[in-house]
């Protein structure tokens, strides 16, 4: 049953491929790995800035 629910979000696989190609279309293929490292960047980021605030929240409850 959840599976079912799950599923029903999921786009399809010509969905997924019309992204793919308005994305081509938009951004030309050069564009798209350049965004793509941009995107992976600030994944990065916000990995390394949210580890940094789990060890801020240690340190202050080492503390208390």
């Amino acid at each position: 049953m959840t599976l079912t629910i799950f599923l029903l979000g999921m786009p399809s696989p010509l969905s997924m491929a019309l992204i793919v190609g308005a994305l081509l279309l938009l951004f030309g293929g050069k564009k798209i790995p350049e965004l793509m490292k941009g995107i992976g960047g600030g994944i990065k980021e916000f990995k390394k800035a949210s580890k940094d605030d789990k060890k801020e929240d240690e340190k202050i409850e080492e503390k208390k």
